[in-house]
Parts: structure tokens; C-alpha cells; sequence
């Protein structure tokens, strides 16, 4: 078996293994669960070992027959683009398998098997080269998720669910109505035949919409972002790291993927539309986030704004070039460079500061079972090895320099500049909305006067909580001040991205 067959199909079984371990050794389960997700975080290090960082190719491709009679195969690969998403997505199954360890008392070796294989297929949506099985695993990262939020969560769990699976299931529906059809036009369900796929711009503009329906809602865009504070405010915390810190990734990876280089005319046809939607989710919700008592909601809220960047990134580029009759590139290169790389930094790093915020939140509710702000007050006082890193995370989230959250917000509006004017005020006084709403939570949660009685008797984080916030505010500050090498990675893909995306598919 190749290397990402067993990244992928390695935490699936162990999944399996765990839940037949079973609840009544939970120790063993718990145990098994670490194990299995260290080794398979140590087997992705080696895709970035191996990777050669001069070529757009796709590396350790695997290809063989699955169902020969429609010409779909077991194929996959990676480039520059996926890499990234496949370390972050092993580093944080770890965190989240150890966060976990002593907070969820029911059926605890279920919960360990749930992240587990969401590992795995998570890990195939990222490295799938054929469009079928991009959509298999993209559908089947749904249900452990929908167990998560419907098993663990709080009191409206099951409300949250079925609105988390509803939302993205019917938008999937419709990418896969688009797959289908390009399949009938040129018989192959390959990435790299359907980018090759001659078609109209009306064609394109259906499918365009069909995949903007899929990826804008698992991003979420507004305005189909509705379901996401409700799953992350019934979720357990480990549930919110992930959704958070992965699963929205995944929609922004689809655009990269899919949106640019299958449909590149009606993409540039219809930017502006994403760039306004994309805007609105910077600013409106930013302002949402402000008015927030629950500090889920706020970080969730947040997360939609912060994931605005990925989208204005993206699509800021046809404001930027175009190709030109020569077939040369018009415009400025490093602006456009700046966006998708800067939208994918965003990625990584909304990845590291959500995950670490959400955690923070966990730790809290956990002690005094409360999310409510107003619970809260002063909590340095009994807590100050914890608010170290809470202020810490919640600088970076505010877009503080040497923290990885100002990093690809910083690229992303240096390259909305070049585009339009307007575009890079809007997303820049954002930061500044950004950093209203996280230091008022601040302020409120770790600083001034204890109102509580109880908040003077919490504990300070343990050695667990200690290890998992260190290792995140490390990743945080090391992407901070050196992204180099995330960039490098990812150049010579989004080098060749730039091309599909200005070369026309209209038939000749």
C-alpha cells in the first residue's frame, strides 16, 4: 500500500479497531486512539520530507481501476495546494484525541473513533485525483461529523445536526449533478481530463454556481452560513476544533481545486459577485460578531469573517490580470501571488487560532459549564498560565504582527490593493472590527473585577491542557514570523493554478 492510501486508510480502521476495543476499556480505546494518530501525523511529515517543491506535478500518485465501466479510478495525489491541508489535518487530530481524554466520560472510545476516521477521509477529499472519489469522501467526512454534534453536543444537538448535514449535503448534491454532466461530455471523471474540458460559458456558468453551492457552504459564505454557530454551539469542543480548523477548509480547497481551473471563464465572470459576497462576510458578520454574549458564537461568527479573506484572495485575481491576445500575462503577477498564497496561509492559519480558541473556550466550560461572557470576570486571578495563552490566541485572531493571523489577512489585502481600492479598505477596517470584538471579550472574560465567586476557585490548566495550548501558541508564532516555508511549497501549484485559471476553455 502507498503512502497516502495508508495516511488515509490507516486511521479509518483504526477507527474500527477502537470502537471494537469498546467503552468498557476506555483507557486502552483512548490509548490506541493517540498511538494511531502519532503515527499517522508522522507519516504526513513525510510528504513534506519527499515533496518536491520546483514542480506543479502532482506527487505520490497512486491510480488503479474502481469502477472500470464509467472510467472511475482510485487516483490520488498531491501538489502544493493539498499538502498543507493533509499536515494540518494529522496535527490537529492529535490535539483533539488528547483534548478529549478526560472531558468526554460517555462512550468514550465511539467519540476517539469518530475523529479517527474523519482523519482518514478528510485526508482523501485533500489528495483525490478523480472527481467520484473527491465526492465519496467528501460526503462520507458528513457523518462522523453529524454523530459528533448529535451524540456529544449540547442541549439542541440534534436541532444542529440536522441543520450541519442538510446544508451541506444539498449543496453537495448539486456539484455532483455537474460532475455527472461533465462526465457525459467527456467521458472521464479525471481532474485532469475535466480541466481539460472544452466548454461554453454558459456550461461553465452552471457549474460555476453548482460548485460555488458545495464550497460556499461548507466555507460558509454568507449567506449560507447559518448552520455554522449553531453546530459550533452544540458541538463538543473537540467537534468545533475540527469543523473549524478542517472542515471549512475543505470549501476553500474546492475553489482551488474545482471553481478556478475546471470553470475559469464564468469564474472570472462572476468574481465580483464572490469578491461583494466575500466582503460582506468580512465586514457584516464581523459587526455580528461584536453583539455576541456567548463566546462560542463569537469565535464562530468570527470564523466566517476570517474565512471572507480565503474567498477574496481567490477571486481578487481577475481584478489583478488577464491573459492577453499573446498569450502573456497582463498585470501584476505578485499581486495575484500574494491573494491565493495569502488565501491559503489564511487557511493554515485560521486552522492554528480557531482550533486554539475553541480550545480555550473548552477548558473554561468544562470548569464552570458556562459559555455566557457575563459568567466570567477576572479569571487571570486564579487562572494565569491560561490567560497567558488566551490573549495570546486572541492577539493572533485580532491580526496581531509576528502571529500567523496577520500574515495571510496582511497578503490577502496587499493583493485585494491591486484590484480595487475599496476592496482592500473594507477588508482592512475589518481588523480593525476584529479587534474590537476579541479584545471586548477579553476584557471581559480575563480581566476587571470577580463578579463570579466561582471563577476564584477555578484551577489552572493541567499538564494536557498545558501541552495542547503550548503546542498550538508554537505553531501560531513559528507561522508568524517564518511562513517561508509554507510559501515555497505551494508556489510552483499556485504558479500553474494562475494558468488554468486565465486560460479560456470557451471551444474554438
Amino acid at each position: 500500500m502507498e503512502l497516502l492510501s495508508i495516511l488515509i486508510w490507516l486511521p479509518v480502521f483504526g477507527g474500527g479497531l477502537v470502537l471494537a476495543i469498546g467503552n468498557n476499556r476506555s483507557e486502552v480505546a483512548k490509548w490506541t486512539s493517540v498511538a494511531i494518530s502519532v503515527v499517522v501525523f508522522v507519516l504526513s511529515l513525510s510528504l513534506w520530507t519527499g515533496f518536491d517543491t520546483s514542480t506543479s506535478a502532482m506527487q505520490f500518485v497512486e491510480n488503479s481501476p474502481w469502477i472500470a465501466q464509467f472510467n472511475i479510478n482510485y487516483h490520488l495525489g498531491i501538489d502544493g495546494i493539498s499538502l498543507p491541508l493533509i499536515i494540518l489535518t494529522t496535527f490537529s487530530t492529535i490535539l483533539v484525541i488528547i483534548a478529549g481524554w478526560e472531558v468526554i466520560k460517555n462512550r468514550p472510545a465511539e467519540y476517539m473513533a469518530a475523529f479517527l476516521m474523519m482523519e482518514g477521509v478528510i485526508i482523501g477529499v485533500f489528495s483525490s485525483l478523480d472527481a467520484i472519489l473527491f465526492y465519496v469522501f467528501w460526503e462520507a467526512s458528513l457523518i462522523p461529523m453529524l454523530l459528533i454534534i448529535g451524540v456529544w453536543g449540547g442541549q439542541n444537538r440534534v436541532y444542529a445536526a440536522i441543520k450541519f448535514f442538510l446544508y451541506t449535503f444539498i449543496g453537495s448534491v448539486f456539484m455532483l449533478v455537474s460532475l455527472i454532466y461533465m462526465y457525459n461530455q467527456g467521458g472521464s471523471f479525471s481532474l485532469a481530463a475535466l480541466n481539460d474540458l472544452p466548454l461554453t460559458l454558459t456550461e461553465q456558468s452552471w457549474i460555476f454556481w453548482a460548485f460555488f453551492l458545495a464550497f460556499a457552504v461548507k466555507v460558509p459564505m454568507f449567506p449560507v452560513h447559518t448552520w455554522l454557530p449553531d453546530a459550533h454551539v452544540q458541538a463538543p469542543t473537540g467537534g468545533s476544533v475540527i469543523l473549524a480548523a478542517i472542515m471549512l477548509k475543505m470549501g476553500g480547497y474546492g475553489f482551488f481545486r474545482f471553481s478556478l481551473p475546471i470553470t475559469p471563464d464564468a469564474s472570472s465572470e462572476f468574481a465580483t459577485v464572490v469578491i461583494a459576497l466575500s466582503l460582506i462576510a468580512i465586514v457584516y458578520i464581523g459587526f455580528v460578531a461584536l453583539v455576541q454574549k456567548d463566546m462560542k458564537k463569537l469565535i464562530a461568527y468570527s470564523s466566517i469573517s476570517h474565512m471572507g479573506f480565503v474567498t477574496l484572495g481567490v477571486f481578487a485575481l481577475f481584478s489583478i490580470v488577464e491573459m492577453g491576445v499573446d498569450g502573456n500575462i497582463i498585470g501584476s503577477l505578485e499581486g495575484v501571488y500574494l491573494g491565493l498564497e495569502g488565501a491559503m496561509i489564511q487557511m493554515i492559519s485560521h486552522g492554528f487560532i480557531s482550533a486554539a480558541l475553541f480550545l480555550v473556550v473548552g477548558v473554561l466550560y468544562e470548569r464552570l459549564h458556562s459559555r455566557e461572557i457575563s459568567t466570567y470576570g477576572g479569571v487571570i486571578n486564579s487562572m494565569p498560565k491560561f490567560t497567558g495563552f488566551a490573549v495570546l490566541f486572541a492577539m493572533a485572531n485580532a491580526g496581531l504582527p509576528g502571529t500567523s493571523g496577520f500574515v495571510g489577512e496582511f497578503m490577502v489585502i496587499l493583493s485585494a490593493l491591486q484590484a480595487n481600492f475599496w476592496y482592500a479598505f473594507l477588508a482592512a477596517f475589518t481588523l480593525i472590527v476584529g479587534a474590537a470584538y476579541t479584545l471586548w471579550m477579553v476584557k471581559r472574560v480575563f480581566w476587571g473585577p470577580v463578579t463570579n465567586p466561582e471563577v476564584s476557585t477555578l484551577s489552572d490548566i493541567n499538564n494536557r491542557e498545558f501541552f495542547i495550548l503550548a503546542t498550538l501558541a508554537v505553531a501560531v508564532l513559528v507561522m508568524g514570523v517564518y511562513p517561508q516555508p509554507v510559501v515555497e511549497v505551494m508556489h510552483a501549484s499556485v504558479v500553474n493554478l494562475l494558468e488554468q485559471a486565465l486560460t479560456t476553455k470557451l471551444p474554438l
